[in-house]
């Protein structure tokens, strides 16, 4: 969202959702059933609050202007699908073969231990890394020590 869009309209159970939390938070703790059973005059003044904010968003929306580079692009619905990549085509021919000969075995199983393995050794390398730079910075420290004096 780019600063200066409009806000988005409210809908009424929203504002009375809004309303009822604070005052009633502790007597009501699901307002939603509360909201099932006013009646209309009771919901009548908030869903007033929300054809006024429905209101205000309209007329933000006829003189909002998107800014510059942000157009949105809408796909034609008659447009023809692109065609699969080839791993995917890949994927609709093996992952049936593979299913039926270990039915249990979920998408990513096999690879939950080599992605472990990976995660163990980044976070081995990253703190290999550190202390090797800390050594420097403490090194430098000392250097400059040992040439003021």
């Amino acid at each position: 969202m780019v600063k200066g869009d409009p806000k988005g309209k409210m809908a009424s159970y929203a504002f009375f959702v809004q309303t009822c939390q604070e005052e009633h938070k502790k007597k009501h703790p699901d307002c939603s059933e509360r909201w099932k059973t006013m009646s209309a005059t009771e919901k009548g003044k908030i869903e007033d609050m929300a054809k006024a904010d429905q209101a205000r968003y309209e007329r933000e929306m006829k003189t909002y202007i998107l800014p510059k580079g942000k157009t949105k692009k809408f796909k034609d619905p008659s447009a023809p699908k692109r065609p699969p990549s080839v791993f995917f085509l890949f994927c609709s021919e093996y992952y049936p073969k593979i299913k039926w000969d270990h039915p249990g075995l979920s998408i990513g199983d096999p690879y939950e231990k080599k992605a472990a393995k990976l995660k163990e050794k980044y976070e081995k390398d990253t703190a290999a890394e550190k202390s090797k730079k800390k050594k420097e910075e403490e090194k430098d420290e000392e250097d400059e020590e040992d040439e003021e004096e």
